[in-house]
């Protein structure tokens, strides 16, 4: 069985593949449209993503509550280490 991963960072880079990809098949679709009806196909506006990738900007805020949260996490790992190896 396959497994699944609810990683919110892998998440959100499948979600961005999947609009780019939806965004490729809609500008497909109205080009098919127009050839139906006998028309040129437009140019849409509308098929340019409202952002062109990139990382996303985090507040410096932001930022320390995650490098607080990561050096707790690792204070507790390295804890357990000590206690587990008999507090050497």
């Amino acid at each position: 069985m396959a497994r699944v991963s609810h990683d919110p960072g892998l998440l959100q880079a499948a979600l961005y593949g999947y609009q780019m990809e939806k965004e490729k098949i809609d500008a497909k679709i109205r080009d098919l449209q127009a050839q139906l009806k006998g028309k040129k196909a437009p140019v849409a506006a509308a098929a340019k993503p409202a952002k062109s990738g990139g990382r996303r900007q985090m507040s410096d805020a932001a930022r320390a509550r995650i490098a607080a949260a990561q050096k707790k996490r690792w204070a507790e790992f390295h804890k357990k280490k000590t206690s587990a190896q008999g507090g050497d």
